[in-house]
């Protein structure tokens, strides 16, 4: 581990905290588009398009908040990157999506009973509301930590 490793850590994490809400509103305009023209049927191919790229950034968000990101990067980087501090910033945000996962299918449930709502959407309303507050969560603690040093 060298000097330029720890500088590079550093940087590297800031980078993330700052991009993380980002990613989380990104996430949500996303969803918001698929729920402002949900179509019947689905059989258009701009809808499987639409779902596909929903399916790829959700599995890359996974990803990012199941490891910490900085894939490409040298593994000393990347042992930097998620020290002691990340992985407990990065577990409280899991732990906040997981909450908030439960709660949308919650309020999923209850809106059933108002307005009718198919199996897809409540996936992607129950997905997008636990990954959106896994990663705000996530980010603003890593902010947090790189803020108070």
């Amino acid at each position: 581990m060298t000097a330029s490793d720890i500088e590079t850590a550093d940087r590297l994490g800031r980078r993330r905290a700052r991009i993380l809400p980002v990613l989380a509103i990104i996430f949500i305009l996303q969803q918001s588009s698929y729920f402002a023209a949900v179509a019947e049927d689905g059989a258009r191919s701009v809808d499987h398009v639409k779902i596909s790229a929903w399916l790829v950034l959700t599995v890359l968000l996974l990803l990012l908040l199941a490891t910490g990101g900085s894939w490409f990067r040298r593994r000393e980087v990347r042992a930097l990157l998620n020290d002691e501090v990340s992985r407990a910033n990065r577990t409280d945000g899991m732990r906040a999506g997981f909450f908030a996962a439960m709660i949308g299918g919650i309020a999923s449930y209850i809106l059933t009973y108002f307005e009718p709502m198919s199996g897809r959407e409540a996936i992607h309303l129950i997905v997008t509301i636990g990954i959106a507050a896994a990663l705000l969560r996530f980010g603003f603690l890593e902010r947090r930590a790189h803020r108070n040093g």
